[in-house]
């Protein structure tokens, strides 16, 4: 089937770098002598027809704005049936040949049963700032995430040592600990709860008392949301320690802001893959960045649990502490 229209869409949490990654596939796709048109709020815009043509103009101004200028939602209500069908319903009347899908392991385990099930060529483009896609090494908006979240844990240390203080920092993450991970290592943080492990709070609280008595004024501890939250463990740590612990909770802050030199990049030359993949007849697989070069991996494959190397990297961050 040749394809001549295609349509964009962005689903689950919106990433730095989605408008870029947008930008991109309307673009290339023009570029391409296709018509481009945009899905708003995601499968709940399949769902409910919200489509509109979109332009070089539509694009114009967009490459260094955060969130997603077609708007994003969770829809669990499109793994229900009828759901689905009023999606390829929308799909058909607006003659769409092809979809571009910008999210992340969510996105695709639902882009994998719709487009199978009703045969739509599919293409997913991997963003997500929990960077939980498999087969992909980073994901677009997690590299502008974790530079957030660690100038955020930048000018905490700056407070801790200063006025000698214990702190709990909670970033993002709801099952994944990738962020935590990764900002803890980068921030040298003391220590880091995350869900892919259990997390021994008293053997935390004796390595506190005993830093203290070292000398050792200051702690910085980062939570995933996933894993606890950041108000009960600094006061289950005052508890239990005596020594002052405050929480700070870094919330929504994390997926916004002007995405990073690196994941504008990744997402323009995604963006154009994406379009050449359909172009070419593929489907019901994800494009993104592995070895430093552009893969694609099936949506099947790509919705699998991602090794985020927890034990080698937890190792490393008390190794350095």
């Amino acid at each position: 089937m040749a394809i001549k229209k295609i349509a964009v869409l962005t689903t689950g949490g919106d990433a730095p770098g989605m408008n870029a990654a947008i930008r991109a596939v309307v673009r290339c796709g023009i570029h391409k002598g296709l018509e481009v048109v945009g899905v708003s709020r995601g499968w709940w815009g399949l769902i409910n027809e919200e489509v509109r043509i979109l332009d070089r103009h539509f694009v114009s101004g967009i490459i260094n704005q955060g969130g997603t200028v077609l708007k994003t939602a969770r829809c669990p209500e499109f793994t229900n049936k009828e759901n689905q069908k009023r999606g390829f319903e929308t799909v058909k009347k607006n003659a769409i040949d092809g979809l571009v899908v910008i999210g992340g392991n969510g996105s695709f385990t639902a882009a994998h049963k719709f487009c199978t099930k009703y045969n739509i060529p599919c293409i997913g483009i991997a963003a997500s700032i929990d960077n939980d896609v498999n087969g992909i090494d980073i994901t677009i908006g997690a590299d502008t995430a974790i530079n957030t979240a660690l100038a955020a844990i930048d000018n905490i240390r700056d407070t801790a040592t200063s006025m000698e203080r214990i702190f709990v920092v909670e970033v993002m993450g709801r099952e994944s600990g990738y962020i935590a991970l990764q900002v803890a290592l980068a921030g040298g943080c003391e220590d880091v709860i995350i869900p892919e492990k259990k997390f021994e709070l008293e053997t935390a609280c004796h390595e506190i008392v005993e830093g203290n008595l070292r000398g050792k004024a200051s702690w910085i501890i980062v939570v995933a949301e996933g894993a606890g939250s950041a108000e009960d463990i600094a006061r289950q740590i005052t508890e239990m320690t005596s020594l002052e612990t405050r929480a700070v909770v870094l919330g929504h802050v994390q997926r916004g802001g002007r995405p990073t030199s690196a994941s504008r990049t990744m997402a323009l030359n995604l963006g154009k893959e994406a379009v050449d993949h359909l172009l070419k007849g593929e489907s019901d697989k994800t494009v993104g960045y592995t070895g430093g070069k552009i893969v694609s991996v099936s949506f099947a494959e790509a919705i699998k649990k991602k090794d985020l190397e927890v034990k080698k990297l937890y190792n490393l961050i008390k190794i350095l502490t």
